[in-house]
């Protein structure tokens, strides 16, 4: 550059595009410079042992390994093909289910810690299973540890909101029936509904009659369904309600509708009483969000199959319990990296506002986790409606999910993208990269036990799970590079 054409910039109006930290351009602003701030965060946010952790994992030695390690676990993933095969009692199905175990949402929490939202629940569950005949009797009995907790996911189980699931609840029982891992279960509890419900920390005699109705006659007129209907491909019906307008976490309508006119004549057919049928048909045909209950499930077993790659980097659970908000790795299945539970941003019902919120709360990102949810919204533009933004910002979320998934899912096609598949396979590489943290559109529960849902919105997660989990896997890695024989196992533990 000559120093005339220097003399020439400072000769005219002084503009300044400034990435970084704002202190920098301080004096240019006061100086009358005109300065275009534009948000920046260095990768890995700027921390120098993550900045070496992360380019080790993208261009180091053991690299081409993990892009590797990352495609094996990406196909295994998109090869599953979770059927619902069975509505049965939580006890007799789920792995370790014990009449003292209640399993909730989210990374391990003991009752000192548990939130308000997943009090209720315990208190409602409490009440439900007859352990207890007032809230306060149910509340001492928890505090006093009359019931073990554990996660959902300790369990191959899923559970929305609290994700409360107690012995004698009736659970849908999805089985993978193709692909490498073919004979994974999962299970999850069946949906109530929206409102004053269980999973968000209500238990009023009103929840508490829909749970037994659920038991006493949705479950097992279900249950008698499926056996004369025979198992229901999740994945197919999942690819038909994308194109539907269902995004799979927050809008379920269309994949409920197509539930319902696959199994509603089994119901009648299976039923002998014609009002218990007819009551079922109601139940389910009354409540949009019925099929959450399996997409959340069918994310579970696919994500499943991507468990157990020794050096990938992709997230394979994101769940939270209202306190913290855990992830785990498809390396290092049953070891946790967690943050703290973040506030959702979002619409509130007529009375309620951001004050009345709990922070985000339920297992239902593994929807978002195995590419549905907020990473198909483009497929579901009304589901600003419900959670906030514009039709246009529903689009931008699904492409900048592209930014940070090792690939897409060509079953999961999205009409408004040109029929291209669904973001998917979060790469935690990608995420502290980039400083795009995965996007969950959910619902919003009351910080207080009792009472109910109070809103829906969006929310990321927090950032030092996934710092955490970088640190993690930079080391395993390296322990595995250092006796390629024996890959390193990493230990089920929590990390902060």
């Amino acid at each position: 550059m000559t120093a005339g054409t220097v003399r020439s910039l400072l000769d005219g109006p002084l503009r300044l595009v400034h990435l970084g930290l704002p202190a920098v351009a301080q004096a240019a602003a006061a100086a009358g410079a005109r300065v275009t701030h534009v948000d920046f965060l260095p990768p890995a946010g700027g921390d120098p042992r993550r900045l070496s952790d992360l380019s080790e994992l993208l261009s180091g030695p053991s690299a081409r390994a993990v892009d590797a390690a990352n495609a094996r676990a990406l196909a295994r993933l998109l090869a599953s093909r979770p059927h619902l095969v069975a509505v049965a009692v939580a006890r007799d199905v789920i792995p370790g289910m014990a009449d003292d175990l209640f399993l909730h949402a989210g990374p391990p929490v003991t009752w000192e810690r548990m939130c308000g939202p997943l009090r209720g629940a315990v208190v409602g569950g409490l009440l439900y299973e007859g352990r207890a005949s007032t809230a306060e009797e149910a509340a001492r009995l928890a505090a006093a540890g009359a019931v073990r907790f554990d996660p959902c996911h300790h369990h191959d189980a899923v559970g929305p909101m609290a994700g409360l699931v107690t012995p004698s609840m009736p659970v849908f029982v999805l089985e993978d029936r193709a692909g490498e891992r073919a004979g994974t279960r999962t299970y999850c509890t069946l949906n109530e509904g929206l409102g004053k419900v269980l999973r968000y920390g209500a238990f009023s005699d009103e929840v508490l009659a829909r749970l037994a109705f659920m038991r006493d006659t949705l479950g097992p007129v279900l249950a008698a369904a499926l056996e004369r209907h025979g198992p229901v491909d999740l994945k197919h019906l999942m690819a038909q309600a994308l194109q539907m307008g269902d995004e799979g976490h927050n809008r379920n309508r269309a994949a409920t509708s197509l539930l319902f006119r696959e199994l509603a004549p089994s119901i009648v057919r299976a039923t002998e009483d014609r009002e218990k049928a007819a009551r079922v048909l109601e139940f389910v045909n009354g409540n949009d969000h019925f099929f959450l209950n399996l997409s959340m499930p069918m994310g579970k077993c696919m994500l499943k199959a991507a468990e157990g790659e020794p050096l990938s980097s992709l997230v394979t659970v994101m769940a939270r319990n209202g306190a913290d908000f855990g992830i785990q790795l498809a390396s290092m299945p049953g070891r946790w990296f967690t943050g703290p539970a973040q506030q959702v941003r979002g619409l509130y019902f007529p009375g309620f506002t951001e004050a009345d919120a709990n922070p985000d709360i339920g297992d239902s990102a593994i929807t978002e986790t195995a590419g549905i949810g907020g990473f198909a919204m483009a497929a579901a533009p009304a589901i600003v409606q419900f959670v906030g933004g514009t039709a246009a910002d529903a689009l931008a979320t699904t492409r900048a999910m592209g930014r940070i998934t090792a690939g897409t899912n060509p079953g999961f096609a999205i009409p408004a993208l040109g029929f291209s598949g669904t973001p998917t396979g979060i790469d935690l590489r990608l995420v502290e990269e980039t400083n795009l943290l995965p996007a969950i559109n959910t619902g919003i529960a009351h910080r207080e036990p009792g009472v109910g849902q109070v809103g829906a919105g969006l929310v990321n997660p927090p950032r030092e799970a996934f710092h955490a989990a970088l640190a993690a896997l930079a080391e395993h890695v390296r322990t595995a590079a250092a006796d390629p024989a024996e890959p390193a196992r990493a230990p089920a533990r929590t990390d902060p």
